[in-house]
């Protein structure tokens, strides 16, 4: 009977299976050794990665606005309140894992722009950043245009409350 006759397993019907190989692997652990900067975990709030990529998407010639017309309104509101900041994170969701990263993004564009174009540049310039600053990999960013701004159309402000 040779090697492989003996690492060969039978089944229940009589047949024989080929062989299955097994390897070990032998692992040193060394207290205190190997490089500082791999001890330990990072995690990345979605949070963090949709500021990231919420600014870098704003950052494109022809990106007029974050969000759908909804969201825009909210966000005026919220931002007239004493002490609230704009939002950065409107029309961004980020799903983080532990090595990567998929954006949704949702955009108003500035009338008389290629809509291609822009989706693209917003693509390169988030994927660049938001892989630059948080070592993630970028799997998707996926774009939905929801308005276009057209040159003669005013700001979407809601009328103040007091006046």
């Amino acid at each position: 009977m040779t090697d492989m006759d003996r690492n060969r397993t039978q089944t229940p019907e009589g047949q024989s299976e080929p062989p299955t190989q097994t390897t070990t692997r032998k692992t040193t652990a060394r207290r205190g050794g190997g490089d500082p900067g791999t001890r330990g975990r990072t995690t990345i709030a979605d949070g963090v990665v949709e500021k990231i990529a919420g600014l870098a998407a704003r950052d494109v010639v022809g990106v007029h606005a974050m969000g759908s017309g909804i969201s825009r309104t909210f966000g005026a509101v919220r931002e007239r309140v004493p002490g609230q900041a704009k939002s950065v994170t409107r029309g961004v969701k980020a799903e983080v894992g532990e090595v990567q990263t998929a954006l949704d993004l949702e955009i108003v564009i500035d009338y008389g722009v290629s809509i291609a174009d822009v989706a693209r540049a917003v693509r390169e310039n988030v994927i660049a950043a938001v892989e630059r600053m948080t070592g993630l990999e970028v799997v998707e960013v996926n774009i939905a245009v929801s308005d276009v701004k057209l040159p003669d159309e005013e700001e979407e402000e809601p009328e103040p409350r007091i006046q």
